[in-house]
């Protein structure tokens, strides 16, 4: 059996705490910064995240961790917002995010680039759907899709 990361320890310890103050964990980043470790919790639920959403989750989940202790070293728990630039990873976050403009990076290049960006038009049986600004339409498979992020334009 493989052994879990911190982040998907975590994210089994944070999920009953998150859910618990009305939000959904959206992803749990575990990162070395300079000479220090960061434990990064990001929450959302659809009216937008408050600073009261943040420390409710920050109180109990801190007191969580403490007494699981799966980390055996120290760090600085963050609990926050996603963000406008929101990450996608779950094909509920791709659902929620049709009609939107969002950014994919793909594991395997197509046409030569591994990045694309445009309007999500659909998500459905492991596929997306993006229209670029040249009004071109791409179908990509979930599976194949390194990293996606809503994009947020001035």
């Amino acid at each position: 059996m493989a052994k879990k990361s911190i982040s998907e320890m975590v994210k089994e310890i944070a999920l009953p705490v998150v859910s618990e103050a009305g939000c959904e964990l959206v992803d749990v980043e575990y990162v070395k910064e300079g000479g220090n470790w960061f434990l990064r919790v990001y929450i959302d639920k659809p009216e937008g995240v408050s600073l009261d959403d943040c420390e409710n989750v920050s109180g109990p989940l801190n007191e969580m961790l403490d007494q699981l202790d799966p980390i055996n070293h120290e760090y600085f728990l963050e609990v926050s917002s996603p963000g406008l630039e929101r990450p996608l990873k779950k094909p509920e976050d791709f659902a929620k995010a049709v009609g939107s403009i969002i950014e994919i990076k793909l594991f395997k290049a197509v046409n030569n680039t591994k990045r694309f960006e445009g309007e999500l038009i659909s998500c459905n049986d492991g596929h997306l759907t993006i229209e670029t600004e040249d009004n071109k339409n791409y179908v990509f498979e979930l599976k194949d899709i390194a990293k996606a992020k809503k994009v947020f334009k001035f």
